[in-house]
């Protein structure tokens, strides 16, 4: 049959009362005969819903009932498979609309119920838009799954004037709003098919008509009921029709049912909304950025975007490749500019509705653009003034200036795949060049210091630097714009007040907190200053509705708290507060204790939502730039190939072979690779506890040579000396210029003394012997060879344990595989031999040392993100705290760790051993790979690590995957 039945019907029906309309809905049911129905206003509870007789009419259900006046479900002729029971999202101010998904006939169906949303303006019409942007992010999920979908039941929305038999009668009412008349135009944008208008694209269809007698004869109505279908089901939509009998039925509800038909094959072609042509005449630009536009992407004007923050550092810098900007005092705003006007949102999508001098100015603009910028009240000095800002709705004294300094989005393209330069040459050729409302923050190609000092004899609040070719990252903190502050400012959460003993004034001070990292509001201290009679007393007004007898902060503080700069206590008596309130103060410093010092307030915020307030302490400028200018490079292509690159072995696997040394003699000689070697002390235990001899040690490195040369070819050896065993004291040798034999390979280097040294060179069977000889139980080569010093073939991360278990050790080694699988990475385990883990990633010898630790930093810093309470970050061990260092900077010239199959002077003899992934599990122990069986495992497995010489990993494709995900 198919995907479904030769003609299909699928219907909705806002029953308005299903247990008091429910003859009238089975009556329907058995004369309509639909395949599916969407009800919506059931207005009963779950307990209520009449099941039993839904099913004697022949139909399956699932429903979510209300008590009141809201409650949906979904009947239908096949079995039903529950998906969600709302949209992703939540919101708590309101619970009106509802949501419910189910599987059925091989479709999903959603069926919608979202409220009139009247009285418009009103707080019921804001909520109905908020619900509007969560179906539309739920609907570009349905979209991407692929299946076959119907978006189906009462939206409350006449998209367009063919909707309403009388347009002016409802100009005021929230049914034909603009805004949510454009969120409909969105959603349907998307590529959903509005059914109903597809088959009848200029006729009056309704299917709601009030309870006014014979207003449904007269075709007084209005269309609220919609289905929206994705394109497989739009090319098989056949028909649709309203049953408006239904609507004469005695007690019948003011809705009435309407349905469509889908045929099993295609009937229809190019159903998908076509916009109306009408060419918008681009402002002159030149040929040189056309040429820039076509390399963007072509987009419909996005929505809900979220503006990229800058990360607070504690001193300004001076560095090539960045640009610098005035960091303005105000509320941060897109703007949302089309030929029928312009919308300003804030950072938290917010509209700001009380800003009507700049949306009328950027309306006049006429621009087909997605700003973003700030919005800034101006002092007679020019200076910014948040106090007036934030009393503009109610004054409207001071001057507005929207400072614009980012373009996003342009006629049809998104910019956000350009670099901030090339975003700033769009956005200069667009914007007015003059205009009193409406400016371009200007860019200053300068010193940053310089700059920084200007700011500070201008009084300005501070600067934001910005790396001119970075790129924009909607809802992130980007350590690419950097902001540097003259007047240390923070939001704060308002927990209450305090009055003093004797005081007139409304209040003596405002009490303070911020959110910390378990979401408990942290007291901070007091704010005094800042505040005149008039705007304590409104504060006073916007306090009524907020006492409270709960203190809000994690621990109750003490506001009469003496202090070295007040040792007095003033009989303070605190007021406490609902923390809902957002105020913005300007400090000196943060005691040791985490107290504000000389506060001064400086107004509430109504631009951020309460989670983003923490406490924002400044980064270390250095570190932040350093690391910025390293992960450019590491986006950069690949500058320096490997020509030498020693070719990965294939897997080779050990053969059986005579042992080397088989003698009872303490000294032998015999003739490797053409050259004499001498071994004496052959009987000397190394290894005392486990009876291993040196004799023992010489004929392990000679059986597993085969596969361990490839991985000390060509690179500078770290000799570590063991000459009376493991319990021996030992010491590193570095040079071996005077004492190497003639025929070793050495690489010539000069110390920080200038004196002229020889590193040992890791090349064949005669030389990892000669090593062997020393006492070197284990073998340490450079990351890098002597043909590319300054280019490791891979990076390491190594899982350094303190104080945990060695099943702590592999769950760390599981997320790091984890991560890596989610950015393409390959990585290879094995056991160091010693407590902990080692992970190698091939980089092909293409990348420097500085970014290979750069990129072991990043996927270690997720692996802590996801184990915080066992691993750490910290290299100081006695900071650690007895947890698993993460040790990413081995990545750097000059050092070493055990290298691939070598021997560990640890208890047990153990041997750093490549695994496979599946090895790397729970119950897996240092001392399965030991002296004693590991040249058994090697003839089975053979060499586990070739993959680690071969080619290398892209590191800029990785990079963009990784900040993609990490972000």
């Amino acid at each position: 049959m198919g995907l479904f039945l030769a003609l299909m019907k699928i219907a909705s029906y806002n029953i308005n009362g299903v247990n008091g309309r429910l003859e009238n809905l089975l009556r329907w049911l058995k004369e309509a005969a639909p395949d599916v129905v969407c009800l919506q206003e059931l207005k009963c509870e779950d307990k209520s819903f009449p099941v039993s007789k839904i099913n004697q009419a022949g139909y399956h259900a699932v429903w979510q009932g209300e008590k009141s006046w809201n409650g949906v479900a979904i009947l239908s002729k096949n079995e039903i498979r529950e998906l969600r029971r709302d949209l992703p999202g939540k919101d708590d101010e309101f619970t009106h609309s509802r949501y419910l998904e189910v599987f059925t006939f091989g479709i999903v169906i959603g069926c919608i119920y979202l409220p009139n949303g009247n009285p418009y303006p009103g707080p019921k019409f804001e909520y109905k838009k908020r619900w509007f942007s969560r179906l539309l992010e739920h609907s570009k999920t349905l979209r991407v799954t692929g299946l076959p979908v119907i978006l189906a039941g009462d939206y409350n929305v006449m998209p367009t004037e063919l909707d309403t038999y009388k347009p002016e009668k409802y100009r005021d009412n929230a049914l034909f709003q603009r805004e949510i008349r454009e969120d409909f135009a969105t959603l349907v944008d998307q590529g959903w098919t509005d059914a109903i208008r597809t088959l009848y694209p200029e006729k009056r269809i309704y299917t709601f008509w009030d309870y006014l007698r014979k207003a449904y004869e007269r075709d007084a109505g209005l269309r609220l009921d919609h289905f929206l279908l994705t394109a497989d089901l739009a090319e098989k939509l056949s028909g649709a029709r309203v049953d408006k009998e239904v609507r004469g039925w005695k007690g019948s509800s003011d809705h009435a049912p309407v349905w469509i038909e889908l045929s099993e094959k295609p009937v229809r072609k190019n159903t998908a909304p076509t916009k109306k042509s009408g060419v918008k005449k681009m402002p002159a630009l030149t040929n040189g950025l056309h040429e820039l536009l076509k390399q963007a992407d072509k987009t419909q004007m996005p929505t809900g975007i979220k503006p990229m923050k800058a990360t607070l550092v504690n001193e300004p810098f001076n560095q090539p490749g960045w640009i610098y900007e005035v960091k303005w005092d105000g509320y941060r705003a897109i703007a949302y500019g089309e030929q029928s006007g312009t919308r300003l949102f804030s950072r938290n999508n917010l509209e700001f509705s009380q800003f009507t001098t700049i949306t009328a100015a950027l309306g006049e603009l006429k621009l087909n653009a997605i700003l973003d910028g700030e919005i800034v009240a101006l002092k007679d000095d020019g200076s910014a003034d948040f106090g007036a800002l934030q009393n503009w709705k109610n004054t409207q004294r001071a001057e507005l200036i929207y400072y614009v300094f980012d373009i996003l989005w342009f006629e049809g393209y998104s910019l956000l795949s350009l670099t901030l330069n090339q975003r700033r040459k769009i956005l200069e050729a667009v914007m007015p060049t003059e205009h009193p409302n409406i400016k371009i923050s200007q860019t200053y190609h300068t010193s940053g210091l310089d700059f920084f000092e200007a700011a500070k004899k201008m009084k300005l609040e501070g600067i934001i630097a910005k790396r001119a070719d970075s790129f924009y990252s909607s809802d992130s903190r980007s350590m690419e714009w950097l902001k540097i502050k003259v007047k240390r400012r923070q939001e704060v959460v308002i927990g209450g007040y305090t009055k003093n003993e004797g005081t007139e004034k409304y209040f003596s001070a405002l009490t303070l907190g911020v959110y910390g990292p378990k979401g408990t509001l942290h007291y901070i201290g007091k704010v005094g200053t800042g505040f005149n009679q008039q705007s304590q007393k409104e504060l006073m007004s916007v306090f009524e509705n907020l006492t409270t007898t709960i203190c809000p902060f994690e621990t109750e503080p003490d506001v009469d708290e003496p202090s070295q700069f007040r040792p007095r206590r003033m009989g303070a008596k605190p007021t406490w507060l609902k923390p809902e309130l957002i105020g913005e103060i300007e400090f000196a410093e943060l005691t040791s204790d985490g107290k504000l010092r000389q506060a001064s307030f400086k107004g509430l915020r109504t631009d951020k939502s309460l989670k983003e307030v923490i406490f924002e302490h400044e980064k270390d400028t250095g570190s932040i730039t350093r690391e910025v200018a390293l992960e450019h490079e590491l986006a950069k292509q690949p500058g320096k190939p490997s020509a030498k690159s020693t070719q990965p072995p294939r897997r080779k696997t050990l053969k059986d072979k005579a042992l080397l040394l088989t003698g009872s003699s303490e000294t032998e000689e015999k003739k490797v690779d053409g050259h004499i070697l001498k071994f004496t002390h052959l009987s000397k235990l190394y290894w005392p506890e486990e009876k291993v001899s040196k004799r023992d040690m010489f004929n392990y490195y000679d059986q597993v040579a085969p596969l361990m040369l490839p991985y000390l070819l060509d690179r500078p050896l770290s000799l570590n000396r063991f000459l009376g065993g493991i319990h021996a004291a030992s010491f590193y040798q570095k040079n071996v210029k005077e004492t190497a034999p003639s025929w070793a390979h050495t690489m010539p280097h000069t110390n920080e003394k200038g004196e002229e040294k020889s590193y040992l060179l890791g090349k064949d069977r005669a030389t990892l012997l000669w090593m062997a000889s020393l006492g070197c139980i284990e073998m340490n080569p450079w990351f890098s060879r002597a043909a590319e010093p300054d280019y490791p073939d891979y990076c390491v991360i190594d899982l350094d344990p303190d104080k945990n278990t060695f099943e702590q050790v592999i769950k760390a080694a599981q997320v790091t595989k984890s991560i890596l699988d989610s950015i393409g990475v390959p990585g290879f385990p094995k056991t160091s031999g010693s407590t902990g883990m080692h992970i190698y990633i091939p980089l092909g010898a293409n990348y420097t040392y500085e970014q290979s630790q750069l990129f072991a930093n990043i996927i270690v810093r997720q692996v802590n993100r996801e184990l915080p309470k066992f691993t750490t970050l910290e290299r100081t061990i006695s900071k650690r705290g007895g947890k698993m260092y993460l040790d990413f900077l081995q990545n750097r010239p000059g050092a070493t760790i055990a290298g691939v199959y070598s021997l560990r002077p640890k208890p047990g003899a153990t041997v750093s051993m490549p695994l496979s992934w599946d090895e790397v599990k729970p119950g897996l122990k240092m001392r399965d790979f030991t002296i004693f069986n590991a040249v058994d495992r090697l003839k089975e497995t053979g060499d586990l690590f070739s993959g680690v010489l071969g080619k290398g990993i892209d590191m800029a494709q990785v990079l963009a995957t990784a900040q993609h995900l990490f972000s």
